[in-house]
């Protein structure tokens, strides 16, 4: 029994090898990307409901982008807050800024697919930058930056959306090494030419593209997804292009405690589920792979059976995984993580296994 346990763990360290080289390896190990400015008009789009507060703060930073062309289509859904008078005051301030007011609609009550839609089509440009309520922009030069990667074959961009640093915070740590990750995954996969998500803090695509796949009429039913399951079904090899320069990122607040973390996780597992079968399949093959990984490892060690082979192939994975986790992270400005990396990805992978059961019983909440 152990030796066929040791033939299956060698077999997991192979995929986990080839995930890593093979896949994670075209982000990690690619060029610097350069910024050519464009003079394409964009129309920035930002959904809020019952965002107050961040609206107030981070807006203007919005509205203060050095780009020549661009306006800010403000969407107000419904909101029972002061997110509305804000938005309208904003409108009064800013030449460029556009409100869409959204009623709920028994049809599609809370659904921000349906705000969303209502917002694009109120967008007087083609291009369009999605960025979400309680994000912002590390630089003025964003706009530029997602725009730049705009050409005539690719009219989708996908860019990173970090999260802010908290110190000495654990858990910090662990929300940042899971962002990490997903744009190590989902970076690769769009260089290998299988895009299958991007994250609705920080991506763009041109008005066409939704209007070829009739917005999110196929998954309108599933409340999120205006983000992922959107470029899982629009996305392709010739359409795609990815933005990775520090000038293109966002900034959000994390969560702040495990709870809301959980649940937040939840509904993003619960929404792969509405994925294409490849990439349901790639994507359930590397969690799995990462945690038989670990399990087969203790158990081998665990009885001394060929521990000398084990060990080795536990460090040469570890090693790789590393190194591409390492050069990614410092692509994407966080090379404070990859010195975590073994003990945070341990607690994520076990948090993944309870999110997983937990969705199994329950459905998760979703949009506000």
């Amino acid at each position: 029994m152990l030796t066929i346990t040791l033939y299956f763990f060698v077999l997991i360290v192979i995929i986990q090898l080839a995930y890593y080289l093979g896949i994670f390896g075209k982000f990690a190990f690619a060029k610097a990307q350069k910024i050519t400015p464009k003079r394409i008009p964009i129309s920035v789009i930002v959904c809020a409901k019952n965002e107050e507060e961040n609206v107030a703060n981070f807006i203007p930073i919005l509205a203060e982008q050095n780009y020549p062309d661009f306006e800010i289509v403000l969407i107000d859904d419904a909101s029972s807050d002061g997110t509305l008078a804000v938005f309208e005051e904003f409108e009064k301030q800013y030449p460029n800024i556009r409100l869409v007011k959204v009623e709920n609609n028994e049809a599609f009550w809370g659904n921000k697919k349906y705000a969303l839609t209502l917002g694009i089509k109120a967008a007087k440009k083609e291009y369009l930058l999605f960025t979400d309520a309680d994000c912002y922009p590390t630089s003025k030069d964003w706009i530029t930056a997602m725009s730049s990667q705009f050409t005539m074959q690719k009219t989708i961009v996908l860019g990173y959306g970090k999260y802010e640093k908290i110190a000495n915070s654990f858990l910090n740590k662990i929300i940042r090494f899971e962002t990490l990750l997903t744009a190590i995954q989902y970076f690769s996969w769009a260089k290998a030419g299988h895009p299958y998500m991007g994250v609705g803090r920080n991506m763009g695509y041109k008005k066409e593209e939704f209007f070829n796949v009739n917005g999110f009429i196929e998954h309108i039913q599933v409340r999120s997804g205006d983000d992922d399951l959107f470029i899982n079904q629009a996305a392709n090899a010739k359409n795609v292009t990815i933005a990775y320069t520090p000038e293109s990122f966002t900034l959000s607040k994390p969560k702040t405690s495990f709870k809301e973390f959980f649940t937040q996780k939840r509904r993003h597992v619960a929404t792969a589920n509405y994925y294409k079968p490849f990439d349901k399949l790639q994507l359930g093959l590397f969690y799995c792979s990462q945690l038989l990984f670990i399990l087969l490892a203790a158990l081998l060690l665990a009885f001394q059976f060929q521990w000398i082979l084990v060990l080795s192939l536990l460090l040469t994975r570890y090693i790789v995984a590393w190194v591409v986790v390492g050069f990614s992270a410092g692509k994407l400005k966080e090379n404070d993580i990859k010195f975590w990396f073994p003990i945070v990805e341990i607690v994520l992978i076990f948090t993944q296994i309870n999110i997983f059961i937990t969705n199994i019983f329950s459905k998760p909440v979703h949009w506000k």
